[in-house]
């Protein structure tokens, strides 16, 4: 499904599934994503969790999402990635919302809302009664966001491991989820 979201300010958005030609593109807004939103004393952490979200995802994007029962979807407006979101399946009719990343040059237009609420409807479509996600203390706009748009706290932690989900390292995350059907 291709969908196509007029913005507040009259751009089009193209919301469709992940293709191979964005491959680069997806990455390169990943690496830099992260790396803006790395703090200095972390940087180097921040690089590992990268190089391995890198090589265990992003790298594989649609092995990944077929493995976990989900699918990739990118954000364009004229042809050029602004935005992106994975959806994976963790539990019977619950899905996880992974990866929504915005370009820093595209943030605070509405892109980020306008990809929750796809995500929401692809969550429904697919049978799925919740929508979790997790966030880190380092977002604070997501975590807004989330807030905003009815999700509910579930659980706050200090993730210490590392993993493709997290740099671990005493980061506070926030697990979020959201009731889709009544």
């Amino acid at each position: 499904m291709t969908r196509t979201q007029l913005l507040a300010d009259g751009a089009a958005l193209l919301i469709q599934p992940y293709a191979e030609q964005y491959a680069g593109p997806v990455r390169e807004l990943f690496i830099d994503v992260n790396r803006l939103m790395a703090p200095s004393e972390l940087r180097e952490r921040f690089e590992s969790y990268v190089a391995r979200s890198l090589r265990e995802e992003i790298e594989r994007i649609p092995a990944y999402y077929s493995e976990r029962g989900g699918s990739f979807w990118i954000a364009t407006l004229s042809g050029e990635l602004v935005g992106m979101f994975g959806l994976e399946a963790v539990a019977s009719r619950t899905l996880e919302l992974r990866r929504m990343y915005v370009a820093p040059t595209a943030q605070r237009r509405g892109i980020a809302a306008t990809l929750l609420k796809f995500a929401e409807q692809q969550s429904r479509l697919a049978g799925a009664e919740w929508l979790v996600l997790s966030t880190s203390e380092l977002q604070q706009a997501a975590l807004a966001l989330y807030r905003n748009n009815g999700y509910e706290l579930e659980q706050e932690e200090l993730a210490e491991a590392a993993s493709n989900k997290t740099i671990g390292g005493g980061i506070r995350r926030y697990h979020f989820r959201k009731r889709l059907v009544a």
